[in-house]
């Protein structure tokens, strides 16, 4: 509950700042001061709608009513009026910077035309990337081919192509159709294994089943493999892992398994999202209980949600890491802070002897919207050194 109240406080903060921020350079908000703040209380009561409506309303009422539209639609509205405060959120300090610098240089007899442009300029850009953004999201993946060259490599492993999925967050917002693209997609990639790391649902499994039943359709010789997110774990892990388990997927937590190819070998593990490491023992995230038994000098590969997990993964000799869980931002302007965050945010790095991939995301949480960062599926092709 205190997280809870924190989270409340802090969007209030938010919407605060921006609601007074605007009032005061806008002369009609100025001068209808309740007006305004009745619309900022709907604004505000808009967000927090589909985040608390999914857990303590919408389950009861969807057993008891046919209202799957008004759901989706509500959490539509919900999370892009979340984007759209987060975009003025960070356009109004910006602002605000060039504002204090405008009046440090400039007569005050021009603040009031500075105003003026700074809200119309505050305007256009918060609509263009949410617009731009929105649409990129309904656009769906595109796939990203990654050559990672590996020591000792086998030669038959030269060329062996995994596609990764990762990030789905199948919900209110990603549905059947969604998720039906995607597969066809990765299929057509004709790849020799699947991996899926994590964050692939945004409720239950009663409620997302048939949106993720095309998942069983997925193919590669080598099998698809998966391993749990964040977000598995806030919708009963335990019930995922049962249902991707039925899909088809080899799940592994903390698990690894001999991936054989022409007489040659390679390991492919996984773990329980990093999450976990302050869980019991049993559960919790593990590179290196993960890897225990496999044989010696083989190429060994780590699926792990989150890219932190780079410096146990590291320790316990992994010579490539797959994660996700970053989205690299997901939009502009949250692409250009999430390395504040995250040492390794998106794409391919390196880290000692081992690398680490970071997917982008295949689908999107939240806000609805990929402005600049589109979704993706990453098609790897080992090579041999």
């Amino acid at each position: 509950m205190t997280r809870v109240l924190i989270a409340i406080a802090i969007l209030a903060s938010l919407n605060f700042y921006v609601a007074f921020q605007i009032i005061n350079r806008w002369p009609w908000a100025g001068r209808h001061v309740l007006a305004a703040g009745f619309v900022v209380l709907l604004f505000f009561a808009l967000q927090l709608s589909a985040p608390f409506g999914d857990r303590l309303l919408f389950p009861a009422l969807r057993k008891k009513y046919a209202i799957d539209g008004l759901w989706v639609a509500t959490n539509w509205a919900s999370y892009l009026a979340l984007g759209i405060l987060s975009c003025l959120f960070l356009y109004m300090v910006a602002t605000d910077i060039v504002a204090l610098v405008w009046k440090l240089v400039s007569p005050p007899s021009r603040a009031v035309d500075f105003d003026r442009r700074a809200l119309l300029t505050l305007g256009i850009a918060t609509l263009g990337t949410t617009a731009l953004g929105v649409r990129q999201a309904m656009a769906g993946p595109v796939v990203r081919v990654v050559e990672i060259a590996l020591a000792n490599l086998p030669a038959a492993f030269d060329g062996f192509k995994i596609a990764q999925i990762s990030d789905l967050h199948a919900g209110p917002l990603i549905g059947r159709r969604y998720v039906e693209n995607v597969v066809g997609k990765v299929n057509d990639l004709q790849p020799d294994l699947i991996a899926l790391t994590g964050d692939f649902v945004d409720g239950t499994v009663d409620d997302l089943r048939a949106d993720l039943a095309p998942l069983a359709a997925l193919n590669a010789p080598c099998g698809t493999f998966y391993v749990t997110g964040n977000h598995e774990y806030y919708w009963g892990a335990s019930a995922w892992i049962d249902e991707f388990t039925r899909l088809g997927a080899r799940v592994l937590n903390n698990e690894h398994q001999v991936i054989r190819r022409d007489g040659a070998e390679i390991v492919v593990a996984g773990v329980t999202d990093y999450s976990t490491r302050h869980l019991d023992p049993a559960e919790a995230t593990s590179p290196e209980r993960a890897v225990a038994g496999a044989p010696a000098g083989l190429v060994k590969i780590l699926l792990a949600h989150q890219p932190a997990s780079y410096q146990m993964a590291h320790a316990a000799g992994f010579d490539l890491q797959m994660s996700g869980h970053t989205h690299a931002g997901q939009y502009f302007p949250f692409s250009l802070l999430v390395g504040l965050f995250q040492r390794y945010y998106k794409g391919l790095n390196r880290h000692g002897t081992m690398w680490i991939y970071v997917n982008g995301g295949t689908g999107y949480w939240g806000p609805p919207l990929r402005t600049g960062i589109p979704s993706e599926i990453t098609l790897i092709k080992l090579k041999s050194v």
